[in-house]
């Protein structure tokens, strides 16, 4: 999804370009941008500002409770490692984690052609509101102070 200003006959060949590579994937969130680009500097500037204080105040709640953290420089996802937590399989946390916690995290192992590379890894959306990241964090903290592996056996 995007935009183009330019010369008529280099948005001509992005159009016949775009055509073949997608057909309609995004075509609802044109409205939403439209709206965006109207948007006064103000909001883009304070948006550029808020993610890195996110990013920082989710990365530090998950190493308090215990993960890896490899803190992310422009993306709306901290990637954890579950080892420190006594894990290794990322599917089977993140399946677990809402019933645990109640709180979701997303596999690495999707984004990997060799899934066990990616397997003790998951990644936490940090786009979230402070309040929600905050007690997001203490369930973690809590979930991980009562020990991880007691909690990890399905439910009947």
């Amino acid at each position: 999804m995007g935009w183009i200003t330019a010369a008529p006959g280099l948005v001509s060949a992005v159009r016949s370009a775009k055509q073949f590579l997608t057909y309609v994937s995004s075509g609802p969130f044109q409205y939403a941008v439209a709206e965006a680009l109207a948007l006064p500097d103000s909001y883009f500037t304070a948006f550029r500002e808020d993610m890195p204080a996110k990013r920082d105040l989710l990365a530090a709640g998950l190493a308090e409770a215990g993960f890896e953290v490899f803190r992310s420089a422009g993306t709306h996802f901290i990637t954890t490692g579950i080892r420190p937590l006594g894990e290794k399989d990322g599917f089977a946390f993140c399946r677990a984690l809402p019933e645990r916690a109640g709180v979701v995290a997303i596999p690495n192992a999707v984004f990997y052609d060799h899934r066990e590379a990616g397997a003790p890894f998951v990644r936490f959306a940090l786009c979230k509101r402070d309040e929600v990241l905050t007690e997001a964090t203490r369930r973690l903290r809590r979930l991980a102070s009562s020990g991880l592996k007691e909690t990890n056996q399905p439910s009947p």
